[in-house]
C-alpha cells in the first residue's frame, strides 16, 4: 500500500512527515517553506491584495492541465484582477485515502512549474487526508497575497460610458476541455483547457496604460456572466457585438453540438479589460505582445444606457439581451 494515499498519512505522525517532505517540500522547495513552522513570516509594504479560493474540479487531470495547475493559476489570476503583483500562495490538499502517490506527484509537480511560471513562492500549505468516498480523490484550498503598484485603482466598480472592453482570447476552451474529458467525448482536433497565470500580461497591460479601469478572469459562469458583474458594480450598460468575440471553430462547434452557449462556458486563462477609449489600442497592442494575449480583440463598449446590462449586436444585426448565467451549466468545472 505504499503506492496509495493511507489515512495514517494525515495522521500528524510519522507517514504525514514523510508525506510532506517527501511530497511538497522537497517539490516546493523555498526558503519560507523549508522552516516548517506553523506559519510563513513574509516582509511586504505597500497595498496588499488577498485572496482565497477551492478547486475541485472533475476529472483532476483534463487536457492541457490538473487540479494543481488550476489551483496556482486560479489564484494568481484573482490577485492580478486587482492589478497586483502575486507573490505568495498556500496550499492545501484534502486528500481521498487510496489516492495513488505517482497521481499525487504528477498533480505536485504541476503546481511547481505553474507557480514557477508565474513567479510566485508557495510558502505554506497543509494536508489532510479523508476516508475513501468522502471526497473525490483530491480538493485543493489556495490563498494567494500581492502588491498592487502605486497609481493603481482597479475595480468592478470603476467603468465609465465610452471604456472600451477587451476580451484577451478566445473563450470557452476550459469548459469544453474539462467537459469532454469527463464525458469521454471525443472531437477530430484536441480541445485543450486555457489554464494560465495571467500576471505577466496584466503587468504589460499596466505598463502601456496604468489607466486600466476593470479587470475580470471570465471563470465559471463565463464571460457573458462576468460582463454582467460589472455593468452591475459600475451601475452602467455595456454593448458587445457578436462577430468579434473570438471562439474557436472546434469549440464553437462543440458548443452546438451539446446545446451550449460559448458566452457562458468557463475559462481559466483569460481576462476581460475595461480601459478608457483612448487608451484602448495602447493595452491592446501590449496584449497582443504577450503569448497569453495574441487573439485579444476590442469587443464593445460601455455605454450610459441600460444600466446593469449586456446588450449583444448579432451577427444579422438584431440586438439581444445577454443575461447574467442562471444555475450550474458545467459543475465543478474549476
Amino acid at each position: 500500500m505504499e503506492d496509495k494515499i493511507l489515512l495514517a498519512h494525515g495522521s500528524g505522525g510519522k507517514l504525514a512527515h514523510e508525506l510532506i517532505e517527501k511530497s511538497f517540500v522537497k517539490a516546493l522547495a523555498n526558503p519560507f517553506l523549508a522552516k516548517l513552522d506553523d506559519s510563513a513570516v513574509i516582509d511586504l509594504s505597500g497595498r496588499l491584495a488577498f485572496t482565497t479560493d477551492s478547486y475541485v474540479v472533475s476529472p483532476i487531470f483534463f487536457p492541457g492541465g490538473d487540479i494543481g495547475k488550476l489551483a496556482v493559476c486560479g489564484t494568481v489570476n484573482d490577485l492580478a484582477m486587482s492589478g497586483a503583483k502575486p507573490l505568495y500562495l498556500s496550499l492545501s490538499f484534502i486528500i481521498e485515502e487510496g489516492l495513488p502517490r505517482a497521481e499525487l506527484d504528477q498533480i505536485v509537480d504541476s503546481t511547481r512549474k505553474a507557480a514557477q511560471e508565474a513567479g510566485v513562492q508557495i510558502v505554506t500549505g497543509d494536508t489532510k487526508v479523508v476516508h475513501r468516498g468522502s471526497a473525490d480523490k483530491l480538493f485543493i484550498n489556495t490563498a494567494g497575497v500581492g502588491v498592487i503598484p502605486e497609481g493603481i485603482d482597479i475595480s468592478g466598480s470603476n467603468a465609465r460610458p465610452g471604456d472600451k472592453v477587451i476580451l484577451s482570447g478566445t473563450i470557452g476552451d476550459h469548459g469544453i476541455a474539462v467537459l469532454s474529458q469527463r464525458e469521454g467525448l471525443s472531437f477530430s482536433t484536441r480541445l485543450e483547457s486555457d489554464c494560465a497565470p495571467l500576471g505577466n500580461l496584466v503587468a504589460e497591460m499596466l505598463a502601456a496604460s496604468p489607466n486600466i479601469r476593470c479587470l475580470r478572469d471570465p471563470t465559471r459562469g463565463g464571460l457573458a456572466t462576468s460582463l454582467n458583474e460589472l455593468a452591475k458594480q459600475s451601475k452602467v450598460g455595456i454593448r458587445i457585438e457578436d462577430e468579434k468575440i473570438p471562439v474557436r471553430e472546434e469549440v464553437l462547434a462543440a458548443c452546438e453540438m451539446l446545446g451550449f452557449d460559448p458566452l457562458y462556458v468557463a475559462n481559466e486563462g483569460k481576462l476581460v479589460a475595461i480601459v478608457p477609449a483612448g487608451d484602448a489600442d495602447k493595452v491592446l497592442g501590449a496584449m497582443r505582445r504577450n503569448r497569453y494575449g495574441k487573439s485579444a480583440a476590442i469587443i464593445g463598449e460601455v455605454t450610459g444606457e441600460h444600466p446593469g446590462r449586456v446588450v449583444m449586436k448579432t451577427v444579422l444585426g438584431a440586438s439581444r439581451i445577454v443575461d447574467m448565467l442562471v444555475g450550474d451549466l458545467l459543475p465543478r468545472i474549476c
